[in-house]
């Protein structure tokens, strides 16, 4: 089963979602330093605009986020280890995430949102690189991939 598959079966949907919603939380919470911090407060504001706003927002990024990572899966599932893979290629991966959400924030309706990420763009993709691996076992969990010994 690929990415995209697994998003739009609706078995799956609420449980991606969560899980998601919570590899988000524990990266940032993950965050140290001067620029964890940042992250902190970034992700704090836009948490308090509104209860179930992150969630809202990664339900609606996720078929983006899918069709831009499922080639970069799918290409490590033929070379026979996905997650490896998945995980060694992080700047590519981190590129494909982040392309949905630079185009997604020109459009947010939200100032907070806009300017928050604006402010926190710089270091984005080594923090979304960072993620990869979290992000990899969550892949393979909904993609239907047994996890590599």
């Amino acid at each position: 089963m690929s990415l995209v598959d697994a998003i739009n079966d609706p078995n799956n949907k609420a449980a991606l979602v969560a899980d998601c919603c919570k590899l988000i939380d524990d990266e940032v919470a993950d965050k140290g330093g001067f620029s964890g911090a940042a992250v902190k407060m970034g992700y704090h504001a836009v948490k308090s605009i509104k209860p179930g706003f992150i969630a809202e927002v990664v339900e609606r990024l996720l078929p983006e986020f899918a069709g831009n990572v499922d080639a970069i899966w799918e290409e490590g599932k033929a070379k026979g280890d996905a997650r490896s893979f998945f995980v060694a290629a992080k700047s590519r991966v981190a590129d494909a995430l982040l392309a949905v959400t630079d185009a997604k924030s020109k459009n947010a309706k939200s100032a907070v949102v806009r300017s928050t990420y604006d402010k926190l763009r710089g270091s984005a993709k080594k923090h979304v690189e960072d993620a990869v691996p979290r992000l990899a076992g969550l892949v393979e969990r909904y993609a239907g991939v047994t996890p590599s010994v």
